[in-house]
């Protein structure tokens, strides 16, 4: 059994930020789209596309009915970002809580990367989670997470509040995500 070390950061803000707003990125029609209603299969698709390189495996262990029964929650938010038509990325927010918000799952489907919808789209799902009347909303990031994700958080106006180190099985070697996958701080499984 192959097992990873990882390190899971623990973000804040208990207002909105004032920040300079990030252009839409300039390409083609943008759209950003709440899905009511998601369907199981359109949310897998979008998980394991923006997740599977950085090794998000958690939601692909789920049922079919215990995944519905999660996104399609009065409380869960699923907003996905559309580039000329094309999903390029989504946020998930939680607002089960009263008071705050959580930021569960962000991410761009890999050929939108490095292209300026990040930064806008970070910033659309805090202008959605503080148009609530809420007093923090937080996020988690990983190590193997993107490599900027940290700081694209911090440049954001969250804050570190904690740090939690844990041990995994590799989703790799259980047959969840492909032997095949590369990650950058992963060697190849032989």
């Amino acid at each position: 059994m192959a097992l990873l070390d990882d390190v899971i950061t623990y973000l804040e803000m208990h207002a909105r930020p004032l920040l300079a707003h990030a252009p839409p990125p300039l390409t083609g029609k943008l759209a950003l789209m709440r899905a009511e209603e998601c369907t199981v299969s359109f949310y897998r698709y979008l998980y394991e596309t923006v997740g599977t390189p950085w090794l998000w495996y958690e939601r692909r262990l789920l049922s079919d009915a215990a995944l519905a029964a999660e996104i399609q929650k009065a409380t869960t938010e699923i907003h996905v970002l559309y580039a000329g038509g094309i999903p390029a990325g989504y946020y998930e927010l939680d607002t089960a809580l009263p008071n705050e918000t959580e930021l569960r799952y962000f991410g761009l489907i890999p050929e939108f990367i490095g292209r300026g919808f990040g930064p806008f789209l970070l910033q659309q799902a805090i202008e959605r989670a503080w148009s609530r009347p809420i007093k923090r909303f937080w996020v988690h990031t990983r190590k193997f997470d993107h490599p900027k994700a940290l700081g694209h958080y911090q440049r954001n106006g969250f804050n570190v509040y904690a740090r939690q180190s844990l041990r995994f099985e590799d989703p790799r070697t259980k047959g969840i995500l492909p032997r095949s996958l590369r990650h950058p701080l992963l060697p190849p499984l032989s």
